[in-house]
């Protein structure tokens, strides 16, 4: 298959890093596949889940001849339905025939099939679909983890086997993945095993990831994380088989979930942990009190003494307040006495800010008195807007005091309004300081504002 990576690669690294995995049946090696998938086409057809504006059973028991037939149907719900119906009627020898066809999608689309697609061939004949990803060039290092993840929601055991005889095919995933406390870091393969294997075994787990000869930390802490979902206090007894250096991540997971359920007791032992893991974990803690009270948490970040931990946990804090009350999100943010933690909240509180009191939100903008938070709150202001009119937005990307943001936000205003004006646009651009000569020639020319020049990329 020539499945071009410029393509496929950032669908399915989106789709990945949402965390979309598809694992149904038993599966395993070649043998396992017959029954894996027959326990699974059962339980995928079973129940009447009704998909939306429409008659979503009728719909699913008209027998798709192809994932093209799939997409006419009205109805995201019942196209991913139709999707994992058709998938899960493949005979194992089917499933290369439809991969290859997947390039031919618009890209939107290639996300879903792709997604479902290889974690239905994980099911039914994991070695197989493993294999296949090493004739996809780099969009094979992508769509690897939801082939891993399938099997090992299924079969752990075979699934580590496999991994372990094969270190090389995973490596770049390792590099790319490890699990990060805060963020959007991923996991890297031991990790997605290990993870898989506690929702069934999670001493079995915790026994194969502490053996690992590398990225066993990031396995750990998988396993950590899924035990702390349902017992953060068992899971806090599992942290002492880390290597110490490896422990802070763990207990700040096990803080974040612990602080969801109940703070009063993630707080007591986040209190009692050595002095350098404290702050961290208070920090975390109080993110997941954010999920449910920010007000509190607004409160107890008040009371923290380590100015970085202070400083993590504010845009969490902030954006879940803003949630319920944006202006009293704003009135704590604007008592706090640390520019940095205010300038990355912008990012979280901005967008629904401008969306539920837009002139609020732009005279706040005109009234920061610090640079840099005047900065960082016009450009959240201008990327999330998607209301005011573009001469307005020009005047808030005027107020960034940076010269390369003032720049990159202008540009961004020019391009939505070449898309709803193009003569009052075009006006704007070569009149504009802002704009350099280059990106005014690029967005003149309906060309990308940054690269893209090159077919299909």
């Amino acid at each position: 298959m020539n499945m071009k990576a410029n393509l496929l690669v950032p669908g399915m690294a989106l789709a990945i890093g949402l965390g979309i995995g598809f694992g149904m049946g038993k599966s395993g090696a070649g043998s396992a596949g017959g029954t894996a998938g027959a326990e699974a086409n059962a339980r995928t057809r079973s129940g009447d889940r009704s998909g939306a504006g429409g008659d979503g059973a009728s719909d699913r028991e008209k027998k798709a001849r192809s994932v093209e037939d799939i997409y006419q149907r009205p109805g995201q719900s019942n196209r991913i339905q139709g999707l994992l119906d058709f998938y899960s009627n493949l005979g194992a020898d089917q499933f290369s025939t439809e991969a290859e066809k997947l390039e031919a999608l618009p890209f939107n689309e290639r996300i879903f099939a792709s997604v479902l697609l290889f974690g239905k061939w994980a099911e039914v004949d994991p070695t197989a679909a493993m294999a296949f990803t090493d004739s996809m060039g780099m969009a094979g290092a992508f769509v690897r983890p939801t082939v891993l993840q399938g099997w090992a929601s299924t079969d752990p055991v075979n699934a580590a086997k496999y991994y372990t005889e094969n270190p090389a095919q995973f490596a770049m995933m390792n590099i790319m993945g490890g699990r990060s406390a805060r963020g959007m870091g991923g996991q890297g393969a031991g990790g997605i095993i290990a993870g898989e294997w506690a929702k069934q075994d999670p001493a079995g787990a915790m026994e194969w990831a502490s053996g690992l000869k590398s990225n066993n930390a990031d396995a750990m802490t998988a396993v950590i994380t899924q035990v702390a979902k349902s017992d953060p206090a068992k899971a806090a007894e599992m942290v002492g088989g880390m290597a110490a250096g490896d422990q802070g991540g763990a207990y700040e997971t096990i803080a974040r979930q612990w602080g969801a359920k109940s703070f009063t007791e993630a707080a007591a032992w986040a209190n009692g942990l050595p002095e350098d893991q404290r702050g961290g974990a208070m920090s975390a803690a109080i993110e997941g009190l954010a999920q449910s009270d920010p007000v509190s948490a607004a409160a107890e970040i008040s009371k923290m003494t380590d100015a970085d931990a202070r400083r993590d946990a504010v845009p969490t804090v902030a954006k879940n307040y803003a949630r319920s009350d944006v202006r009293g999100s704003i009135d704590w943010l604007s008592s706090l006495d640390d520019d940095d933690a205010k300038i990355d909240s912008m990012r979280e509180v901005m967008p629904i800010w401008a969306s539920s009191d837009n002139d609020a939100a732009v005279g706040f903008i005109k009234a920061q008195t610090s640079p840099k938070v005047k900065d960082s709150a016009a450009e959240s202001y201008i990327w999330s807007n998607r209301s005011s009119k573009p001469a307005e937005l020009v005047e808030v990307a005027g107020m960034i005091t940076d010269d390369g943001s003032r720049s990159r936000a202008t540009g961004i205003v020019a391009a939505r309004w070449m898309q709803e004006d193009k003569a009052a646009a075009t006006q704007f651009i070569n009149g504009s300081s802002a704009i350099n000569e280059d990106m005014k020639e690029r967005l003149l020319s309906g060309r990308p504002m940054w690269g893209g020049d090159r077919r299909g990329r």
